[in-house]
């Protein structure tokens, strides 16, 4: 099977089975490419009975592929990732995205989520 994330978000319904599926974003970041802002990728994705097995993220302008497989780790051109093991929140940045629905309810959640979030002592 195969899921377009476009195809998605232009309205068409699709369904996460059982069977192998494909999942495919092929610009990753789309507000920021219409906005020419340099940050976008081409985001594909393994899933079998609505697992995921592997998942690749080409960062288009930095030249950066990513990639990570179930039980193998994550790695940035070939470079095995890691997490900082950084345990003290105070010394975490927090990064969102708000998305691009308008919605008042969906606003009304996201705002009481940032609410959450802002009211915790990050670092930035």
């Amino acid at each position: 099977s195969f899921i377009g994330e476009e195809s998605v978000a232009a309205g068409e319904g699709s369904i996460l089975t059982d069977n192998p599926t494909w999942i495919i974003d092929p610009i990753d970041g789309t507000t920021n490419f219409v906005h020419r802002f340099p940050f976008v990728a081409v985001s594909i994705g393994f899933v079998v009975n609505k697992k995921i097995e592997f998942g690749i993220v080409y960062s288009c302008v930095e030249d950066k592929m990513y990639t990570a497989r179930k039980g193998k780790g994550a790695f940035c051109n070939g470079q095995k990732l890691q997490v900082s093991g950084q345990e003290d929140i105070t010394k975490s940045l927090l990064v969102t995205e708000l998305g691009s629905n308008r919605d008042p309810e969906t606003i009304k959640i996201i705002l009481s989520n940032m609410e959450r979030l802002l009211s915790i002592p990050i670092h930035g």
